[in-house]
């Protein structure tokens, strides 16, 4: 059973905010309780990069959530910016291919080898939005086969490229560990807690589900960050899933 610590260290709280100020007054709400912060496109377009510095300095790790996708030259650039702005973890995307996420790990080494970067941030790729369902993965984005398949495709070829996990939905951890191995990070968006709306989100489950499916990372924003109090929320999520 994981301790009050541990499960905290696994929650990466989505500030999906459109503005610094709001997003800085709920980081302040957070501050203390061990989880993460994950910084999506609508906060660091709005805000830049001085977004993360700020969440930086109040001592959260952060995963910075662009999904890049782009030629291998320009993901290597952008690898290298991210590494120097001194955040914990980025991703690409899978769809890239194996040339442009490797590019973005030898971004990392360039920002390293360069001293502009103290620390490795991990990079993992995106395998299939949450909001994927089989259908639209099969007739609108085009990719025949099963679901499960081409998130393990993905993430087999983001292990070939050097990268150190995936994002992908909870129901895909068990086989993304067993094609890749333990040590092979998963976070998982897509996370609801008990008696939550499920949103825009189509592969979901619990956190209590998801913790004992073995993954690494837990996205977890609207049932924290829209609740009337987001540290209760969070607090009430922890016993979830700590609770034996």
């Amino acid at each position: 059973m994981l301790s009050r610590n541990e499960a905290a260290g696994k929650i990466m709280v989505a500030l999906d905010k459109p503005e610094a100020k709001a997003a800085v007054e709920l980081a302040d709400r957070l501050q203390g309780s061990g989880c993460w912060m994950k910084v999506g496109m609508e906060l660091f377009y709005a805000a830049g990069p001085e977004i993360v510095r700020e969440l930086k300095s109040r001592g959260f790790r952060i995963f910075l959530d662009l999904k890049m996708h782009d030629i291998p030259n320009t993901v290597r650039g952008g690898a290298r910016s991210i590494a120097r702005l001194g955040v914990d973890l980025f991703n690409v995307h899978g769809a890239g291919g194996l040339a442009m996420m490797s590019a973005a790990a030898e971004g990392v080494r360039d920002a390293l080898e360069a001293g502009d970067a103290e620390r490795a941030p991990l990079v993992i790729a995106v395998t299939q939005l949450t909001s994927t369902s089989q259908r639209v993965l099969n007739d609108e984005i085009g990719i025949p086969g099963e679901l499960e398949n081409a998130v393990v495709h993905y993430a087999k070829l983001a292990q070939a490229a050097g990268l150190q996990g995936v994002v992908a939905s909870p129901l895909e951890v068990r086989a993304i560990k067993q094609a890749c191995g333990d040590g092979f990070i998963t976070v998982t968006p897509g996370i609801r807690p008990r008696g939550a709306d499920a949103g825009d989100q189509s592969r979901i489950t619990t956190p209590r589900d998801a913790v004992a499916g073995g993954t690494d990372y837990l996205v977890i924003g609207r049932p924290i960050t829209a609740a009337l109090s987001p540290s209760e929320a969070l607090d009430n999520i922890l016993k979830e899933m700590t609770e034996s």
